[in-house]
């Protein structure tokens, strides 16, 4: 479903599948995430406000965390910028892999926070989203405006997902059986919640974090991707 008088055929235009790939690959309950033009931006938006953060923090002499698209997640709130882009990159990976693969509450958390706050940088930065568009694999030919916004908030909103990780900050300060007692309550396997705390004790970007931005970013965008984060 698109936002009213949206041009739908432009919000679905597919993206280049990789090799041998067939449809919508990541899994969420009964759904896909589209591979669509919407998603491409939302990933492009929020990874360019991300690092261009991380790039300035550096600039200024600031080591502090506390930024970030992911921070659209209380729990993830205190994820190092640098994991959060590599956890967007990974969910991008699963996003167009070949095969099929059902999507966690990590993949979850970063498709909800790349969406928000992709739809508010095209409503509050719309030059700078301009900017962030050009120059990568794709031409967007969505100019930034509340259509856009719309359809990024619509992309996420349209998934069946229970949203369990915007629940997860509220049982915090819960004794662990009594939470596990509430998360039952309310449907929650504690179980699922596992991947968000391991993701809590990442502090380094994975081995395969650029491999996985291939169709995201052109080579010269990752070359200068990873002169920011000092990679190898």
């Amino acid at each position: 479903m698109f936002p009213p008088g949206a041009n739908s055929t432009l919000f679905r235009l597919c993206l280049p599948a990789v090799a041998g790939s067939m449809g919508d690959m990541l899994l969420i309950a009964a759904d896909t995430l589209p591979r669509s033009l919407l998603s491409y931006i939302a990933f492009r938006i929020a990874f360019q406000d991300t690092l261009e953060r991380v790039a300035l923090a550096e600039q200024v002499g600031d080591r502090a965390d506390g930024f970030g698209y992911l921070t659209e997640v209380p729990f993830l709130q205190a994820v190092p910028p640098q994991v959060q882009l590599d956890l967007l990159a990974q969910t991008w990976g699963r996003h167009m892999a070949t095969d099929p693969f059902a999507a966690d509450l990590v993949d979850e958390s970063v498709i909800y926070a790349a969406c928000e706050t992709a739809a508010r940088l095209v409503e509050e930065q719309p030059i700078a989203v301009a900017w962030w568009l050009t120059g990568g694999p794709i031409q967007a030919p969505v100019p930034p405006g509340p259509l856009l916004a719309e359809g990024l908030r619509a992309l996420h909103i349209n998934l069946p997902s229970e949203g369990d990780f915007l629940l997860i900050s509220q049982f915090e300060d819960l004794p662990p059986k009594e939470a596990d007692r509430v998360k039952w309550k309310f449907g929650i396997d504690p179980a699922r919640l596992e991947c968000l705390f391991e993701v809590l004790a990442r502090w380094r970007t994975s081995a395969e974090f650029v491999e996985r931005l291939e169709g995201l970013f052109g080579l010269r965008e990752i070359a200068r991707i990873r002169s920011i984060l000092h990679l190898e």
